[in-house]
């Protein structure tokens, strides 16, 4: 069973639509990455599934007893998040606050998975460090952890590797390769980087307002808008 189904869904804002036409099944294990150009409504489509936009038509299911707060998010970082003054792993435990329900405090167990989320991803050595003082890469290993806390299934990343270098954007896709093959967590993620997706993802999401393509990576490869958008060179085996 699909963890999520999207069935021909419509998502817009300020009563205009963004996205129509939606339709795909997302499956544990599996890794997909939206792409498209701005504008075509891929960060709109993720707010639905977080049912932070009601569908203006269609559905979105979830299925495979997933529940809304079992999903992980990472959004796009804001100028007033990079500055936050608070410590990384206060940061990171702090993706255990959904699953805490009435408790007040964080367990034992909580300060256990917060561990456990920084050190699969690198960043241990970072848990005693001002969030606000770390580098844009530093940031994003610790809110990838953060993400990783709420979640055992499913993570939505809207453009994780915005505004970061070449080496560390290629680092961080690594890490969520990491959690993808060795927690067996579902990916859902938001990207401009074709390259990229061609290399760590199993499937492909492509919008342009409407869906132009959903399948795996080998097919969107072989279809118009496949070769349009990867170019020539880009190798998706």
């Amino acid at each position: 069973m699909a963890l999520i189904t999207c069935e021909t869904a419509a998502f817009g804002y300020e009563g205009g639509t963004a996205v129509r036409d939606v339709n795909f099944a997302l499956h544990g294990g599996e890794y997909l990455c939206v792409l498209g150009e701005n504008g075509s409504g891929k960060s709109t489509l993720l707010k639905g599934i977080l049912r932070l936009k009601s569908p203006q038509s269609g559905r979105v299911i979830l299925g495979d007893g997933l529940r809304q707060r079992e999903i992980g998010y990472l959004p796009q970082q804001t100028v007033v998040q990079k500055d936050f003054p608070a410590g990384a792993f206060e940061v990171v435990l702090s993706g255990c606050l959904g699953a805490r329900g009435i408790r007040p405090f964080y367990t034992r167990k909580d300060r256990q998975q917060a561990e456990q989320s920084l050190r699969l991803l690198d960043g241990w050595e970072l848990r005693n460090r001002c969030y606000r003082e770390l580098s844009g890469g530093q940031q994003q290993r610790v809110l990838l952890a953060r993400a990783l806390c709420a979640t055992k299934r499913l993570l939505l990343l809207d453009e994780p590797a915005a505004g970061l270098d070449p080496i560390v954007t290629q680092e961080l896709y690594q890490l969520i390769q990491r959690i993808n093959c060795e927690r067996g967590v579902t990916i859902l993620m938001v990207s401009h980087d074709v390259n990229a997706a061609v290399q760590h993802a199993s499937h492909i999401l492509h919008l342009q307002g409407r869906q132009l393509f959903f399948g795996t990576v080998r097919d969107y490869a072989q279809t118009q808008v496949g070769k349009r958008f990867l170019g020539e060179g880009v190798n998706a085996e």
